[in-house]
C-alpha cells in the first residue's frame, strides 16, 4: 500500500507540473468513495485485465475512487467451476487479493444464475445430476469465501419481466423453490456474508411486485436474505424516477437492505425489440445506432448530468436505507454497453470517460454533498 500511495504522489505532481488532466490527480478532484462515505458504499464492476493491475494507472484510480467493487465475470460458474468437481479459483483468489491490497471490500456475483454456465451443465438431463451440481456449487464456493468477501449475489436475474419465475433449466428441473434452497444453503456455508438477489427492472411495478414475493417467500422459509439488487440499466432521459422511489420504500419495509448494483445510463438509441438487460440479447449493428462514435454532443452530456445528478439526489434521500451504489464499469471504455445489445458502438454511460477524466455528470453528482463544482 506504501508503494502504490508514492506512486500517486508522485504522477500526481508530475500531473501538476505539466498540466496534465490525470486520474491520479488526487488532491483536485475529490473521490467518489470520500464524498459518499457516511451515505453508501461506492463500487465498480472490475474486469480480468484490472484485477491482475495491467495497468498501474487504472490500478491507482479504482483504489482511489471505489471502496467496494464487483467482479465482472471471474466468479461466474462457467469460468470458476469449468468441469465436474473442478474448480478454477485462481481468477476470483487474485480478485480477493487485490481488494486486501486496496482496502477494498468484493461484493462476489454469482451463485446461481441462468447464464454462463458450463458446458457440463447444459448438458445434464436428470434432476439429481443438476441438483447435485446445485448443492456443491454453492456450498464450495460460498464457504470458500465466507468472510473474505462482503456479499454475494446467491441468485441472479430469477424472474420474468411480469414477476413470474424465469423458465430457467434449474426452474425446470429444481421448481421455484430452487431460489429458496439457494439462500438457504449460501446462508450455511457462508454465515459471515451478506446474501443479496440480484436483477434488472425490479423497480418496474409488476417485476418489483415478484420480487417482493420472492424474498417473503425466502424469509417464510427461514431463510437468510439480507438485501435486495437494482442493477439500474437505465437509459438517457428515461430513468423511472418515481418507480425507483417507490421500489426503494417498498424493500426496504421487507426489512433488507436496498442496492442498485450495475448502475450505467445508455446515452444510445438500441433496437426495437431489446427490453431489459438480458445479455443473450444481440442484434446487428446499424450506424444509425451508434451516432456519436467520435464524440459526445454537449446537450447530451447535460442531459446525462441532469439524469445522474437526480438520481443521486434520491440516493442521498433514502440514503438510509441504502447500503451500496455500484458502477458497471470503471469508465466508459470498460462497459458493456460498448457491445450490448449492438457490438462495436461507442456508448458513454458513466460518470468518468475513456481517459478516466471526470465527465460533467461526475461534477454535478459530486456537487450534491460539496455545493461547488469541480471544474
Amino acid at each position: 500500500m506504501d508503494k502504490l500511495i508514492s506512486f500517486v504522489l508522485i504522477v500526481t505532481i508530475c500531473c501538476i507540473c505539466t498540466g496534465g488532466n490525470n486520474p491520479s490527480a488526487a488532491g483536485e478532484i475529490p473521490a467518489l468513495k470520500t464524498v459518499f462515505k457516511e451515505d453508501f458504499l461506492v463500487g465498480a464492476a472490475l474486469n480480468r485485465r484490472q484485477v491482475n493491475e495491467a495497468d498501474p494507472m487504472a490500478t491507482a484510480f479504482i483504489a482511489r475512487e471505489f471502496n467496494t467493487l464487483t467482479p465482472e465475470n471471474d466468479m461466474k460458474a462457467a469460468l470458476i467451476h469449468p468441469e465436474w468437481g473442478r474448480y478454477n479459483f485462481t481468477e476470483a483468489d487474485k480478485l480477493i487479493a487485490f481488494g486486501l491490497r486496496h482496502h477494498i471490500l468484493v461484493n462476489a456475483h454469482t451463485l446461481i444464475w441462468h447464464s454462463q454456465l458450463p458446458a457440463f451443465v447444459m448438458q445434464l438431463r436428470d434432476k439429481d445430476s443438476l441438483q447435485h451440481f446445485f448443492k456443491d456449487h454453492i456450498r464450495v464456493i460460498a464457504s470458500r469465501y465466507d468472510g473474505k468477501v462482503y456479499s454475494w449475489d446467491v441468485v441472479n436475474e430469477a424472474l420474468n419481466e411480469d414477476g413470474t419465475m424465469r423458465k430457467s433449466l434449474f426452474q425446470r428441473s429444481l421448481g421455484d423453490d430452487y431460489v429458496v434452497q439457494a439462500f438457504q444453503l449460501a446462508g450455511q456455508a457462508a454465515p459471515h456474508t451478506k446474501l443479496y438477489y440480484n436483477d434488472y427492472n425490479i423497480e418496474r411495478p409488476g417485476k418489483r411486485a415478484g420480487a417482493i414475493a420472492l424474498i417473503r417467500k425466502i424469509q417464510a422459509a427461514g431463510a437468510r436474505i439480507d438485501g435486495v439488487g437494482i442493477q439500474g440499466h437505465w437509459h438517457l432521459g428515461k430513468v423511472p424516477f418515481q418507480d425507483i422511489e417507490e421500489s426503494i420504500l417498498a424493500f426496504s419495509a421487507l426489512g433488507i437492505d436496498v442496492m442498485f448494483t450495475e448502475l450505467d445510463i445508455s446515452v444510445l438509441p438500441d433496437p426495437k425489440g431489446v427490453e431489459g438487460a438480458d445479455v443473450n440479447q444481440q442484434k446487428g449493428y446499424n450506424s444509425a445506432l451508434n451516432p456519436y462514435v467520435g464524440s459526445l454532443p454537449d446537450s447530451v452530456q447535460q442531459q446525462l448530468a441532469s439524469d445522474y445528478e437526480a438520481l443521486f439526489r434520491l440516493f442521498l434521500k433514502y440514503r438510509d436505507k441504502i447500503g451500496r451504489v455500484t458502477f458497471w464499469g470503471v469508465n466508459d471504455g470498460d462497459s458493456w454497453l460498448n457491445n450490448w445489445p449492438v457490438p462495436g458502438r461507442t456508448n458513454y454511460p458513466l460518470l468518468f470517460d475513456r481517459q478516466f477524466n471526470p465527465k460533467i455528470a461526475f461534477d454535478r453528482v459530486i456537487a450534491l454533498k460539496t455545493g461547488t463544482v469541480t471544474k
